[in-house]
């Protein structure tokens, strides 16, 4: 019988009073990739972060090559070969590309006996796995002038580079094009011909059916079942994890559309043209209108303008017939608009507060005064509208004094949700919600989005992924090139070639919408 490379045995993890893993076994092999999945909090990323030598295990062991360890440090997990992704992005925005590939193992020589660093063999070196993985890109460009695919790439490269023997990867494509995941997986198959082993953890089912070998499912800290993908059916992975079957698809191009136009973008242009250029429509009250495209086509740019992130170089934007073109995103919040980003980490939430603070914060800035600097705290008041946010989106936590970074990505998307369901907008921005986000959290996300336009509330949504543009929105407009291609109405015969035959260039001349 094949020996498995890692053995991960009664693997528990315990933070204060929260058990989050709970004696957890797996068995990973070489040149296969194995699957790891669960729902958000499921703890399927701290497994991970033992398994890398970032946390250490309450208690259990990991068996590397027959050797047994009761807890790994980087140093450790380093020189064993192992390394990680992340699903955040962990790369640093002052430095350059060149520097993040290489930050904390920087390559060297000897020059007249004194060792210095190698720039030479590392720019070598930094091209070829860059080209494996088909970017094009300055090694010398700061990291905070890039898109969120290009970063996510370079993560991708950052872990290649250094040649691991085990490679965690959690949720590599969340922020990645089509022909990148596809440059991706040849990669990844190219490293299971040579014996490595991967841990792959997605929420997207038809990338593991493509890539994946084999899996563990986890259910609130508890290994719950394993095996071969062969084995085992979507819909069955899919009731391991929540514990319930999904079958949600809301059948919006039934609901009526209101006449009611309560918000309109005129003629906008952002400051780079070929992102936003001349834009115009109208959103209606109680609808959903979703914003397909290709990543870079500039929907991510038209919210950041709508919501005063960016400067317009012209164009209006009115709200109930008046115009309320947003100076600052303060400006925004004030005047009755919330916006979802697409980036958490980046700025989603503050880092250093508890959940309790992250969700008032901002009813505070929007009823203060003096730019939302002068107001009264209220402790109390606080804690029982934080507590009931927590309870009402299933947010999974000890306590809502809790640290917000202690929480897996799904909850720390709904700490979002809920500090904008607070201030009562009436135009709420929702860019890529369900990035990095289980399915049974995905279900909620979609049923809040829909709960919230029956009161009468208007939805923008940005989505890369076009079953979920299908699934939630009432009409989608088409992006490309910095202008809308065309607005569609979800019609049952409404499909996905369609929608993309106006995403991409050489398609009909753009129409103009009012």
């Amino acid at each position: 019988m094949k020996q498995a490379l890692v053995q991960m045995r009664n693997i528990s993890k315990q933070f204060g009073a929260a058990q989050v893993l709970k004696k957890v076994d797996m068995d990973i092999y070489s040149g296969e990739i194995h699957a790891l999945l669960g729902e958000n909090g499921a703890g399927k990323s701290t497994l991970m972060k033992i398994l890398s030598g970032l946390h250490s295990p309450t208690s259990g062991e990991i068996i590397i090559d027959d050797t047994k360890y009761d807890q790994l440090n980087h140093k450790i997990a380093t020189k064993l070969g192992i390394g990680i992704i992340y699903q955040e992005l962990s790369l640093i925005n002052e430095l350059t590309v060149l520097e993040n590939l290489f930050i904390g193992r920087l390559l060297t020589k000897k020059v007249m006996g004194i060792s210095i660093i190698d720039w030479a063999k590392m720019r070598s070196q930094a091209a070829i796995v860059l080209l494996r993985l088909g970017i094009k890109i300055n090694l010398d460009e700061k990291v905070a002038n890039l898109s969120i695919s290009y970063k996510q790439m370079i993560e991708i490269a950052k872990v290649i580079i250094s040649d691991v023997n085990i490679l965690i990867m959690d949720e590599p494509t969340s922020s990645l094009t089509n022909s990148e995941i596809d440059y991706l997986f040849f990669i990844m198959r190219e490293l299971k011909k040579h014996g490595k082993a991967i841990i792959y953890i997605s929420h997207k089912m038809n990338e593991i059916r493509q890539i994946c070998d084999s899996y563990t499912i986890l259910k609130d800290g508890s290994r719950v079942s394993s095996g071969m993908l062969k084995d085992i059916s979507n819909q069955e992975i899919i009731k391991l994890m929540v514990g319930r079957n999904l079958e949600y698809r809301l059948t919006t191009h039934s609901n009526p559309k209101s006449d009611d136009v309560i918000f309109e973008v005129s003629h906008l242009i952002g400051k780079k043209m070929k992102q936003v250029n001349d834009i115009s429509f109208s959103l209606y009250r109680g609808e959903i209108l979703g914003f397909a495209g290709l990543v870079g086509a500039g929907r991510t740019e038209l919210m950041n303008c709508i919501f005063g992130v960016d400067k317009c170089l012209s164009g209006k934007i009115y709200l109930y017939g008046k115009e309320i073109t947003p100076s600052s995103p303060l400006d925004a919040i004030k005047k009755g608009m919330a916006y979802i980003t697409e980036s958490r980490r980046e700025n989603g939430f503050f880092h250093n507060f508890s959940i309790k603070q992250n969700i008032t914060l901002p009813k505070y800035l929007k009823d203060g005064g003096y730019k939302g600097a002068i107001g009264l705290l209220n402790p109390q008041q606080e804690l029982e509208v934080a507590r009931q946010q927590q309870e009402s989106l299933s947010i999974k936590c000890t306590s809502v004094e809790q640290n917000i970074t202690e929480l897996s990505g799904g909850n720390q998307q709904k700490v979002i949700i809920a500090k904008w369901m607070i201030c009562e907008p009436n135009i709420i921005i929702f860019d890529e919600p369900t990035r990095g986000i289980d399915v049974g959290s995905k279900t909620e996300i979609y049923k809040t989005m829909r709960q919230l336009a029956q009161t009468g509330k208007a939805i923008l949504m940005v989505s890369s992924e076009l079953p979920e543009i299908m699934t939630v929105c009432d009409r989608i407009a088409v992006f490309r090139e910095g202008k809308i291609s065309t607005i569609l109405d979800n019609s049952p015969d409404l499909n996905e070639e369609t929608i993309m035959s106006w995403a991409l260039p050489n398609s009909e001349e753009v129409r103009h919408y009012e």
